[in-house]
């Protein structure tokens, strides 16, 4: 397996959780690179739906650590919290470590996340941003402004103390921070308890990789939310890239053997930003409803869309992906035909096929151009036994179709299709994933 990297191909909510779940069964660890609490990770299990937060979901597997890197910012109230919900769960299975890297999030970025948002609303309302106002980006702002405080330092007192009166003195222009006496004293007592977890971890990934083990780098968010390469200034904090994914673990590029990006068969996105193939009325009311659209962590409802080849291709080129997952194939199913983006018009004819607008008021502007797929069957008990006993042979050959126009269009191989929220509804299409130039390689030839 060596070391793998899981990619959002779209605006975050691919199923990612799903996908390196099911991956994460044939690995020694997996590693969590970036994001905090503002991202879920819905898993369907036995026992029951979990959302994971800031764990990775390697902790639901015996036998597996879950690493949260050093490019993580942390919560501890909120981690402490979720580790103690998976404990009485009887889901904490695995092995947890923190990186002493990894920066926390305070109370003061909370508070700075919500005033930011309330300046940008009363200055210009269509700058608001929609974030979760869970501290992420302050977060991330001290963390390169070096102000702020890493688990390193949160399980040391005086060193706590330290960082923490020069932390409030760098935020003059905020009057409503908690007392930070009180803060203080509440961080260290939640640090006592986290200080078991926290570790150095690039040397226990290095000596991994020198075993042979196998490492799985989660991703949170998505590509096109990065804070570079994303729709910005509508984006996250942090680089949520096969490349971030490196510099949030400490492995080098050298030791990676795969890139998998995650797609779903339509598109999402929650929050502000443009969204050029967004449907709305009742088709859009339709796949809301069939998808189940709504953020694991913040219960907001997504908006939706038809799959966009323009942002696919341009985030296939970025990330350097070996193979791509295809997740809620049976959200379309029973539709009699699935549009595709294929290119874009800008308003001065301009036609765009695999490099967006790099100025989100320009993308927000263009008009998709569309190729009309015929649709599949709806995804009845009798197809999905067929597929649980028969395999990816057994999918519709209209989805087949599909799924060979979007490996032929990116020219990434397709080599996973979900098919609803559980476990076992994820097929294998017996590809080894690795990359081709070609113009597509089709699962069901040979």
């Amino acid at each position: 397996m060596g070391v793998i990297v899981v990619v959002g191909a779209q605006f975050g909510d691919e199923a990612k959780g799903k996908i390196t779940d099911y991956l994460a069964a044939q690995a020694r660890y997996v590693v969590r690179t970036g994001g905090g609490p503002n991202a879920g990770h819905s898993i369907h299990l036995a026992e029951g739906a979990v959302v994971l937060h800031q764990v990775p979901c390697g902790i639901l597997r015996a036998g597996v650590t879950s690493v949260c890197g050093p490019g993580m910012v942390l919560d501890p109230k909120a981690l402490e919290e979720e580790i103690r919900t998976l404990q009485e769960r009887g889901l904490f299975r695995g092995e947890l470590i923190i990186s002493e890297r990894a920066h926390a999030i305070l109370p003061t970025h909370l508070v700075e996340d919500a005033w930011e948002e309330e300046l940008r609303s009363a200055t210009n309302p269509t700058a608001v941003l929609g974030t979760t106002r869970r501290g992420i980006g302050p977060a991330y702002a001290d963390r390169y402004g070096r102000w702020g405080i890493r688990f390193g330092e949160l399980i040391r007192p005086a060193k706590l103390a330290e960082r923490l009166e020069l932390l409030y003195a760098s935020k003059p222009y905020l009057k409503n921070l908690p007392d930070r006496s009180q803060v203080l004293a509440d961080l260290s007592e939640v640090a006592t308890r986290l200080a078991p977890y926290v570790r150095p971890t690039e040397p226990i990934l290095w000596s991994a990789v020198e075993r042979n083990e196998s490492i799985l780098l989660e991703g949170a968010q998505s590509a096109l939310l990065d804070v570079d390469f994303g729709t910005y200034p509508y984006v996250t904090s942090h680089h949520p890239t096969s490349a971030g994914a490196l510099v949030g673990s400490g492995l080098p590029p050298s030791e990676v053997t795969a890139v998998i990006g995650i797609t779903k068969a339509y598109a999402t996105r929650v929050g502000a930003g443009p969204f050029p193939t967004e449907v709305a009325g009742d088709m859009g009311a339709y796949l809301q409803r069939e998808g189940g659209e709504r953020g694991a962590t913040t219960g907001r409802l997504r908006q939706v869309g038809w799959l966009d080849l323009v942002l696919l291709r341009y985030v296939a080129r970025l990330n350097g992906f070996s193979s791509l997952a295809l997740t809620k194939v049976d959200v379309l199913g029973g539709l009699d035909e699935v549009p595709v983006a294929v290119q874009y018009v800008t308003p001065s004819g301009e036609t765009l096929t695999n490099y967006p607008p790099a100025d989100a008021e320009e993308l927000a502007r263009v008009t998709p151009v569309y190729e009309k797929m015929p649709g599949w069957p709806k995804f009845n008990e009798r197809l999905v036994e067929r597929i649980r006993s028969e395999g990816a042979a057994a999918l519709p050959s209209t989805l087949k179709q599909f799924i060979d126009y979007v490996g032929r269009e990116t020219r990434v191989p397709i080599e996973w299709v979900s098919y609803g929220p559980r476990r076992e509804q994820t097929v294998w299409l017996g590809r080894s994933g690795g990359r081709t130039a070609a113009a597509g390689i089709s699962a069901w030839a040979g």
